[in-house]
């Protein structure tokens, strides 16, 4: 028998996940992707979470309301409790049922918390398919019997923490089923810290070049992205003038594909954005947002 779950509480469900012999060091270890989607007619995000830590990989899957900024229904998976790697959960959301489908049995894992293949987490209204995610496709169809829905969901945003020394790198994918490109930042200070300079790659192309950052700490410039203007926001200035700090310090970076600038106010440290992913609820703000970005850096020493 399905659960429809209380939304008013902290987690609305706590169903199993499925574990993995990479344990994660850091607590950061974390990737969250944001969807816009509509749900009979009322907007709203799907918030996807991923997470790593020593027992294992984590699911958050949540809908949040686009007009009232408040969540819905969330579905939460706890990595310790090691059972039921695939099944159903349903969620009620603007009056609608939303099944939640998940099949992790056969999922692979590389160095961070998303499966990199042998999955899929699918969610389903009126046996339409509204967001599916993973490899195996033709598995969640023929779970669901659901049919592909004339207005799916959108990546609009994601947010990554990234690790290294002095080389970053991720993959990025700028448009909605656009390419996937290998997305480098590299920030080097030679034996001064004046000598600081940040570098950014995309596809081992070089896009981007920042010189003397203990003066240009904040700042933000256009790059060209298959043909599309992509602005870089940065911030590092915890890289360096943090030191002794009782925490780790991590620099933040945020490439916006988008000609409105709405989710930063001048001024403001790029260290101390809106909460992610609440930058995305303000539909007036955001009702020509393009596709956003966020990486937190943290340095391994």
């Amino acid at each position: 028998m399905r659960r429809f779950p209380s939304c008013s509480g902290e987690n609305g469900v706590q169903v199993a996940d499925c574990s993995s012999s990479n344990a994660s060091k850091n607590s950061h270890d974390v990737v969250t992707r944001v969807y816009r989607a509509k749900l009979r007619g009322c907007p709203c995000l799907i918030t996807v979470t991923w997470s790593k830590n020593l027992l294992g990989q984590g699911l958050t899957v949540e809908i949040d309301d686009h007009s009232s900024n408040r969540s819905l229904c969330k579905v939460d998976t706890r990595p310790w409790i090691f059972s039921k790697r695939k099944g159903t959960e349903t969620l009620e959301a603007c009056s609608t049922l939303v099944d939640v489908h998940w099949d992790f049995s056969s999922a692979k894992f590389g160095a961070g918390p998303e499966p990199s293949e042998g999955f899929y987490v699918a969610l389903v209204i009126d046996r339409e398919m509204i967001l599916l995610l993973g490899d195996m496709k033709k598995e969640a169809f023929k779970k669901t019997g659901a049919s592909s829905a004339p207005r799916r969901a959108v990546l609009i945003a994601k947010r990554e923490h990234i690790f290294g020394k002095k080389i970053f790198a991720t993959k990025a994918q700028f448009c909605d089923n656009g390419q996937v490109h290998d997305l480098v930042i590299e920030c080097d200070s030679g034996n001064r810290i004046n000598d600081l300079c940040l570098v950014i790659w995309v596809d081992s192309n070089q896009v981007m070049q920042v010189k003397r950052l203990d003066w240009k700490f904040r700042g933000n410039q256009i790059i060209m992205v298959d043909g599309l203007p992509v602005e870089v926001y940065w911030d590092v200035h915890d890289w360096l003038f943090s030191t002794g700090a009782a925490a780790p310090a991590n620099a933040v970076f945020a490439f916006n594909l988008s000609a409105e600038k709405s989710w930063f106010t001048h001024g403001q440290p790029l260290g101390e954005p809106l909460s992610f992913p609440d930058m995305f609820l303000d539909s007036k703000s955001s009702r020509n947002l393009g596709f956003s970005l966020i990486l937190h850096a943290w340095k391994n020493e």
